[in-house]
């Protein structure tokens, strides 16, 4: 293996950060203290540019982009590992009426107390983003098939407590609407089609009435131990593979 070389130090007052400072003062983001291209400077700047990149400016959930690479990873785990994991869609009912009526600071309002009743109900491990304009999205790694229509129900029973004050002593009942799907376990399926059959049980939902939680029904695919044998080997050639690469590289 080739000798590590040693560290290059940049000088970071050559840097040209204009960009990114004006980004993030139009962003409304809170601009480092310390001293200008000091390494406390320098590490504030990076992440406040991360969570630019990576969470929904309204509620502060993670965004689409987030959520989707979120999405890939745990597919990709479940048909690694055959264990469980839940995704669940979900719309504010009867949104578009909330911004007609009331206006747009209205909706954002509705917006941002939805958010944080989903937040609130959910585990630390799973995420949580807004990956619409009132679209709202779960990832549960971990969920067991017995449990998913009672965290499904859980999150529409708290939302629908909401009373949402959108105009001096005016307040508002907010509803959503839930559609829910299980990753197809020791299966190599696409994020894509598994959000189009969580968003197919939330038209479902919709079609039903609104302020209700659909589910898939979870399939369990039957895998030999020789199938699983198989399933891990695979993915332990594919770690050597790349493992191998990234010492040619170096």
């Amino acid at each position: 293996m080739k000798p590590t070389p040693p560290p290059v130090l940049l000088d970071a007052s050559c840097l040209h950060l204009d960009s990114a400072l004006q980004l993030l003062q139009q962003a409304g983001a809170v601009l480092p203290e310390a001293e200008p291209y000091s390494a406390p400077w320098l590490q504030a700047l990076v992440d406040a540019l991360c969570d630019l990149s990576s969470k929904d400016p309204l509620t502060g959930l993670a965004n689409r982009r987030s959520f989707e690479m979120a999405l890939s990873r745990e597919a990709d785990r479940v048909a690694r590992s055959g264990e469980s994991a839940l995704l669940l869609v979900m719309d504010i009912d009867y949104f578009k009426a909330v911004n007609d009526s009331y206006g747009h600071g209205a909706g954002d309002l509705v917006i941002q107390a939805v958010a944080e009743s989903i937040a609130h109900v959910v585990r630390p491990m799973d995420t949580v983003a807004r990956v619409g304009g009132e679209e709202f999205a779960v990832i549960l790694p971990n969920c067991a098939g017995e449990f998913g229509t009672v965290v499904a129900e859980r999150l529409r029973e708290h939302v629908s407590e909401l009373r949402v004050e959108v105009a001096s002593g005016q307040f508002l009942d907010i509803t959503i609407s839930i559609g829910g799907a299980f990753a197809p376990q020791w299966v190599r399926s696409s994020p894509l089609l598994w959000m189009e059959r969580a968003d197919r049980q939330l038209y479902r939902a919709k079609a039903e009435g609104r302020n209700r939680a659909c589910m898939e029904a979870q399939i369990d695919s039957t895998v030999t131990a020789e199938e699983k044998g198989m399933l891990f080997a695979v993915a332990q050639e594919e770690a050597a593979g790349a493992a191998l690469q990234q010492q040619e590289r170096e």
